[in-house]
């Protein structure tokens, strides 16, 4: 019999439990729902997956956290021990996602407490991930992989003896939603982690990073700054909110941003010296880079921080060689880092599943992401949409 796809309650992104800790501290009594959504064609219809995926989440909901792992979370400075008290008595209850076909899409729904359902996001992508490509040419699939992993290793060797930057060159893995599958995962991350250790700094997974003793690699997401809009202060200041209600929980610790849930010039418009000062840097995952970057620049500049001080971080669909140009454009200039995923971890021959779960509600009314790229915004109230792009003056899709 095959093992089931999800291998430890570990193995989810750091910011979901960094978010969980946050919400769990600040707003335990929220009540949201999650929506599953695949924005590009699969190969067949991800509707013959359904009674598979029942499976894998009633193995999901069985599960709960070892002692190693709990050590392991309780070693991480900024995870408090009454959170992982909480983590020692929870398991997922299955009552909270529902799974079905309509024709030939998927769906996935997952609604109730947030602090219940927050946490099913990743393991959903990659457990439809995993199951998705298991019907594939796996030896094929595997070879193709090993091969441009080799590539990849060897462009960083090369890249490496470019002349040096002020600041070094310095990516993570953050490819566990989309990924092949959890063994090639595995295998990608201890080759990077033992051929190019001075460029590979560590892992989103945290199952991982225990595991092959790398530093989990992560802060917040979207869901985090989202459900500020529903957590009852206007609607204009729910950025400020939710950023002053990080910088009180983490007091230092997890210090980078993310900049664009309504766009970087509204985000910028509030990320003002008090935050400027107190965050590390900001986190790009829409719209142009390298335009992005730039704003990022020109605030700090008006602000007259010293930019050598901060990191931009980039994560939007990054490839090696994007990362490279991205790199020599601002290390002169500024720290940078680099998160990349579906290449590094599904870069098999294959063509990716681009796959989501998001936050559509919470508290029963809508919440958005008002993206800088088109095609991105999720949300299917028009009416809460259009007053979003009103107030926060956004003119995107």
């Amino acid at each position: 019999m095959t093992a089931p796809v999800v291998r430890s309650l570990l193995e989810t992104d750091l910011y979901k439990f960094t978010m969980w800790q946050a919400l769990l501290h600040g707003h335990p009594n929220s009540h949201t729902e999650y929506e599953f959504v695949c924005r590009n064609a699969p190969a067949y219809p991800l509707s013959e997956l359904v009674a598979e995926v029942e499976r894998e989440l009633d193995h999901l909901c069985s599960m709960s956290f070892s002692d190693d792992e709990l050590r392991y979370l309780r070693s991480l400075r900024y995870i408090k021990s009454d959170f992982v008290d909480f983590l020692t008595v929870f398991r997922f209850q299955r009552r909270f996602i529902r799974v079905a076909a309509d024709g030939a899409t998927l769906t996935i729904r997952a609604s109730g407490p947030q602090v219940h359902v927050m946490g099913f996001e990743i393991y959903v992508l990659y457990i439809v991930n995993e199951l998705y490509f298991r019907r594939f040419d796996q030896p094929a699939a595997l070879a193709t992989g090993r091969a441009r992993l080799q590539t990849k290793v060897a462009a960083l060797q090369a890249f490496g003896q470019e002349a040096a930057r002020r600041h070094p060159f310095e990516f993570s893995d953050f490819g566990t939603r989309r990924r092949y599958s959890g063994q090639w995962h595995d295998e990608v991350v201890q080759c990077l982690a033992q051929q190019v250790p001075e460029y590979f700094k560590g892992t989103s997974n945290v199952y991982q990073a225990m595991r092959f003793g790398l530093v989990p690699i992560g802060t917040m997401a979207h869901e985090y700054m989202q459900s500020f809009q529903a957590f009852g202060v206007r609607l204009r200041d729910f950025q400020k909110a939710s950023l002053e209600a990080w910088v009180q929980e983490y007091r230092g610790d997890l210090g980078i941003a993310l900049t664009d849930v309504v766009g970087m010039d509204a985000f910028l418009a509030d990320f003002d010296l008090y935050f400027a000062k107190l965050f590390d840097g900001l986190r790009h995952d829409s719209g142009d880079p390298v335009v992005w970057g730039e704003k990022a620049l020109a605030h700090y500049a008006r602000l007259r921080i010293d930019a050598h001080t901060k990191r931009l971080v980039f994560s939007d669909g990054l490839d090696l060689d994007k990362a490279f140009a991205l790199y020599r454009h601002f290390a002169d200039r500024i720290m940078t880092g680099f998160g990349i995923g579906t290449h590094l971890t599904n870069d098999v021959g294959l063509t990716p599943l681009n796959i989501v779960m998001k936050l559509v509600a919470c508290n029963g009314q809508s919440v958005a992401k008002l993206s800088d790229a088109p095609g991105k915004t999720l949300c299917k109230d028009e009416t809460f949409l259009a007053y979003l792009r009103q107030v926060f003056q956004h003119h995107s899709s």
